[in-house]
């Protein structure tokens, strides 16, 4: 049985600003394993940066409110001292963010912000052996080493993103977490950063936690998937056992599924999930998703929607009742 690695445990974020409460994330357990991926899936403003965030600890401090447990080796991330912490990013757990037309420094080379990491987690080294380092990290991500002089500008959106994978691995993280890493790629580009990323998991052993709202990323990469809606882990089991559509599953999922385009049906327009996302400011009562699902009764208007398994696989709906085993209150969900 692989090691766990990273473990959150009834992990709550709230955003106060003056006298609005964002509720972000709403009780999530997640646990990941040395060397596996986790597709993290949902829409916009499901929550799923803001659990990004929280396992580095970098939430703002000024606006957030964090409740809960995240523990990486079995210390809680969430009580490390600054000096902790420091050690921790870009050494153990390293995260490659949304856009990298702006996670880069115009002014300077690529190969010295690499080498930023480097020195900054393994010490000073000579200039001679700095440079070889960062070369050989910048062609571990298919870049040559002699671009390592040229300034981000130099560089398209594709490479750009493969600099930014390049600073995250620098220093062989055990953990590596993609938020929308392919976001601003076109497709030929998009399966060329995936394939390297594949590379680099097998090369390095690393767990990848891959936050993304395109189920076909997660059918090529991922070992294990999360459903999240509304700060909430609606759904989660394998990648088999969420892509098989004679499973059960729950009714986001199943819009989800729904709104994929299907090659072998012909019709004028997709099925999209109905309404929208509901505002962190004012989430429904009950099932959060109960406003926008079809088969919603009276039932999930109110109290607290339970969680059944079976197996790996779990469902946080009412009409899972006669599918899988309630779980017990306090019991941990993944």
């Amino acid at each position: 049985m692989s090691e766990e690695l990273l473990k959150i445990k009834g992990l709550n974020v709230r955003y106060v600003v003056g006298k609005e409460v964002s509720e972000a994330v709403n009780g999530i357990d997640i646990v990941i394993n040395q060397g596996e991926t986790l597709g993290l899936v949902g829409e916009t403003g499901a929550g799923k940066t803001t659990t990004a965030l929280s396992i580095m600890n970098m939430l703002p401090q000024y606006v957030s409110r964090v409740q809960g447990e995240i523990f990486y080796k079995g210390k809680d991330v969430l009580k490390m001292k600054e000096h902790e912490l420091r050690k921790l990013r870009g050494k153990q757990i390293s995260m490659v963010f949304q856009d990298p037309m702006t996670s880069l420094n115009p002014v300077y080379r690529v190969g010295e912000q690499i080498g930023e990491v480097l020195t900054l987690h393994e010490g000073k080294m000579s200039k001679g052996e700095l440079r070889k380092r960062v070369g050989e990290i910048l062609e571990l991500v298919g870049i040559p080493a002699s671009r390592q002089d040229e300034y981000p500008h130099q560089f398209s959106g594709g490479m750009k993103q493969r600099v930014i994978i390049a600073i995250a691995i620098a220093c062989r993280p055990e953990l590596l977490i993609a938020d929308e890493p392919t976001t601003a790629l076109d497709v030929t580009i998009q399966a060329q950063v995936l394939d390297m990323m594949q590379d680099l998991r097998n090369t390095l052993n690393s767990s990848i936690l891959m936050i993304t709202h395109d189920l076909g990323i997660v059918a090529s990469f991922c070992d294990n998937v999360a459903i999240m809606y509304a700060g909430e882990i609606v759904e989660y089991g394998t990648l088999d056992e969420i892509f098989d559509r004679t499973e059960k599953h729950h009714p986001y999922t199943e819009g989800l599924f729904n709104a994929i385009p299907n090659l072998n049906v012909k019709t004028d327009r997709l099925n999209p999930i109905q309404g929208m996302t509901p505002d962190p400011r004012d989430l429904p009562a009950g099932c959060k998703f109960h406003p926008r699902c079809p088969h919603a009764c009276d039932a999930c208007k109110s109290g607290q929607v339970p969680v059944y398994r079976r197996g790996t696989h779990q469902i946080k709906c009412l009409l899972a009742e006669e599918w899988g085993e309630k779980e017990c209150e306090g019991e941990e969900q993944v």
